[in-house]
């Protein structure tokens, strides 16, 4: 009986202290468990009875007197609860719906880069249709620009445009006559510059000489002047080792009078181009360097630099003759026979 009291004793300093039910339950069976009488183990049975009925008791006071406000507290748990059930829903809808539109989005993400792609093949085509129609434009163009001798424009113009036809536009073969035809005309093209070349080297060079010939001895048969006119004052006409000589006493620092005219020389299409004929033989050298013609350039130079210079021996004599011929004319009039 002592064993169970102390149990008894035990037990109620653990429901004072303790909150916890498990801890209660421990007790009880810890007590039972001590104790060897059937007559203690009934004793606390009915003790626990007791203190349940007191619990019931008092729990039904406590809801008779607070039943408004655990009314209230019921009331407001269950709409917490429902709150949060429905927030958890929508949370859920909320994840399915963004699962949704990040596969649309992939979707739309494959489909924009399709239609970039395609976008940029529609615009390249329509450049080469473009190129196209430009280049087919070329053959009327070049015989404009060759007709007013622009040589330059037309040589741009047909090195660009069978580039065109022989690189990106090769697999058209809508295009096979043109890219025919304007190759042909591009392998024939520096022939006509190094004819001009030649024409402006070596005949007129020499007319204009041979113009100021005529005027020095028009002036000079006006002032009836006996001493004889130079016929071939050339001191004053640029030629290549003159122009040369003058570019190596440039500066260091300055490019030669060669390179900087040959570089900056710009086809004006305002104006004759034959007006300047230092400038328009640098145009025709600029453009048989674009042909990538030259070597054959110079090799036309050599082989016909002979022929040329006999020719204007001839021309020279001829005009020397027919100069000194008109001047005898002139002073036999005058009675002057010398």
């Amino acid at each position: 009986k002592m064993a169970a009291g102390e149990a008894a004793g035990r037990y109620r300093s653990t429901m004072s202290k303790s909150k916890d039910p498990s801890g209660l339950l421990i007790s009880v069976i810890r007590t039972l468990s001590t104790s060897d009488d059937v007559e203690d183990r009934e004793t606390e049975k009915g003790r626990l009875e007791e203190a349940y009925e007191k619990c019931d008791r008092d729990l039904d006071e406590l809801i008779v007197q607070h039943y408004t406000e655990l009314t209230t507290a019921i009331r407001t748990y269950q709409s917490i609860t429902e709150r949060i059930t429905n927030s958890r829903n929508k949370i859920k809808q909320v994840k399915e719906n963004l699962l949704s539109c990040k596969m649309l989005l992939h979707c739309k993400r494959d489909e924009l880069r399709k239609l970039w792609i395609e976008g940029i093949e529609h615009k390249h085509v329509l450049n080469l249709l473009d190129e196209i129609e430009n280049i087919k434009q070329v053959p009327q163009k070049l015989e404009q620009c060759m007709a007013s001798k622009h040589y330059l424009n037309a040589t741009d113009m047909l090195v660009s445009a069978v580039d065109s036809l022989e690189g990106p536009l090769l697999q058209v073969e809508g295009l096979s006559d043109l890219r025919l035809e304007l190759h042909s005309k591009k392998m024939n093209m520096h022939l006509v510059l190094i004819d001009e070349l030649h024409r402006h080297l070596y005949i007129k060079s020499t007319n204009r000489v041979g113009q100021r010939n005529k005027e020095k001895g028009r002036i000079s048969s006006l002032v009836k002047d006996a001493s004889p006119v130079p016929l071939m004052d050339v001191t004053n006409l640029s030629t290549p080792r003159k122009f040369l000589e003058a570019s190596q006493f440039s500066t260091p620092g300055s490019s030669s009078m060669r390179e900087t005219s040959l570089l900056e020389i710009k086809e004006d299409t305002e104006v004759d181009p034959e007006e300047n004929s230092n400038v328009f033989m640098g145009i025709l050298i600029k453009g048989l360097a674009k042909l990538k013609k030259i070597p054959e350039t110079v090799k036309a130079i050599q082989d016909r630099l002979e022929q040329e210079l006999k020719q204007i021996v001839k021309r020279s004599t001829t005009q020397v003759a027919d100069n000194g011929y008109q001047r005898g004319e002139n002073l036999s009039q005058e009675n002057q026979p010398r």
